[in-house]
């Protein structure tokens, strides 16, 4: 899945990912490819996301929304 994290001031992150896991205002929630469409406010915690040589990268919010689209991708937008 096609993934960017941007805050207000950077581009966190820009890439392709096999996992995103994340805080949402309704509980914890892993993003896989070809996920459905879903567009949810982050509360604070940690965006764990998994690219596609299995490396993990850690990626601390204060708050934020997150949208997944029907064509394998998905954005952030973060507080840090």
């Amino acid at each position: 899945m096609k993934l960017s994290i941007y805050s207000l001031k950077n581009i966190l992150f820009q890439g392709n990912v096999s996992s995103l896991n994340c805080q949402t205002v309704a509980g914890e929630i892993t993003v896989l490819d070809k996920h459905e469409a879903l567009i949810t406010a982050l509360s604070a915690g940690i965006i764990k996301i998994v690219d596609e040589n299995k490396k993990q990268q850690f990626f601390p919010i204060k708050s934020g929304f997150l949208e997944v689209k029907p064509d394998n991708e998905a954005r952030a937008v973060v507080e840090e």
